[in-house]
C-alpha cells in the first residue's frame, strides 16, 4: 500500500519521511491541494531503479537487435574482441 503524505507534511516531518524512504527502500507520494503531485525515494532506491530501467533497456536493444537479424556469429565476436585488444 503506497504511503501518500500532504506537502505540508513534508515541511513539517521532512526528517521522518527521510527516514522512513530510507528504510522501507519506499516512495511517499505526496499530495497538493489533494492532488498527487510528487513522489519522494531515497538516492539509494533512485539509482537502484535507474539501475534496474537501464538493464531492461539494454535487454530490450538486445532482443531488437535479434528480431531485426543484427546478430553475429561466434566467429564474428571472436574476431571483433581479437581487433579490439590488438592481437
Amino acid at each position: 500500500m503506497p504511503v501518500i503524505k500532504s506537502s505540508a507534511d513534508l515541511i513539517n516531518n521532512y526528517i521522518e519521511i527521510s527516514d522512513f524512504c530510507h528504510k522501507h527502500k519506499e516512495l511517499v507520494f505526496l499530495t497538493r491541494n489533494g492532488e498527487g503531485d510528487l513522489a519522494v525515494m531515497s538516492i539509494e532506491t533512485y539509482e537502484e531503479m535507474a539501475g534496474r530501467n537501464e538493464l531492461y533497456r539494454l535487454i530490450q536493444e538486445g532482443i531488437d537487435d535479434i528480431e531485426n537479424g543484427r546478430i553475429l556469429t561466434e566467429e564474428e565476436v571472436i574476431k571483433n574482441m581479437q581487433l579490439a585488444i590488438g592481437k
